[in-house]
């Protein structure tokens, strides 16, 4: 293992060459096998752990441009300001103004999150309703959690879906969801969820007019 300050110059050297790196080319740097020596000196200068890929890689405080939503990915490896993928999925899940469904979070997280979800709910970390054909995670709150019910009941609701006519303005927002997308596909109704979030109303209906309008698949994927 090098001593102190040749570990650190070592590592912030290869950062700079490589913003993500995992467990091997850190050993192989640092010249140990120790993972909590590792982990060590990676504390001393400041270090996010992948919430994607079981967590086996590694990249400086400063590195990640997080978001809106706390999220940074690099070549499809997540990064999450929250740290671990439990965690994050509870400050996106209570975060939410309507709560979000799994196809939701897989969307946002690009992965699968069930099995995740499924030990949150048992340990009382978030709490889950079924609306129509799938289930909506919401905060562990009952209060908090009622609102959000009540919210994506609001936003699913048929009686708001009618208005057809949609402003210039609305629609170039719709489009640029799409783009932020990148190269993950995205549902009508992740859309709407994102925009009433931002406070500007608008339909799931609307939406999939929008994306007929303009050729854009209904489950939409930028190459």
């Amino acid at each position: 293992m090098l001593n102190k300050p040749d570990s650190l110059k070592k590592l912030q050297k290869l950062f700079l060459k490589q913003p993500i790196v995992d467990m091997s080319a850190l050993s192989k740097i640092l010249q140990t096998k120790s993972r909590m020596s590792i982990f060590r000196r990676l504390k001393e200068i400041g270090y996010f752990s992948s919430f994607t890929h079981a967590g086996k890689y590694y990249t400086l405080t400063n590195t990640p441009q997080f978001d809106d939503k706390g999220l940074w990915f690099h070549q499809e490896i997540g990064f999450s300001q929250f740290g671990t993928l439990k965690a994050t999925i509870i400050e996106l899940v209570c975060g939410s103004s309507a709560g979000l469904t799994h196809l939701e979070l897989s969307q946002l997280l690009r992965i699968k999150v069930y099995n995740s979800l499924l030990d949150l709910v048992k340990e009382g970390q978030v709490g889950r309703e079924r609306i129509d054909k799938s289930f909506l995670y919401v905060a562990p709150e009952i209060g908090k959690a009622k609102e959000q019910i009540i919210r994506q009941r609001a936003a699913t609701s048929e009686s708001v879906r009618d208005v057809t006519v949609v402003s210039d303005t609305t629609v170039i927002e719709v489009l640029i969801e799409t783009i932020h997308a990148g190269r993950v596909e995205i549902s009508p109704s992740l859309v709407t969820k994102r925009l009433s979030d931002r406070g500007i109303p608008i339909g799931n209906k609307q939406v999939e007019q929008i994306f007929k309008q303009y050729g854009i698949p209904l489950e939409k994927k930028i190459l």
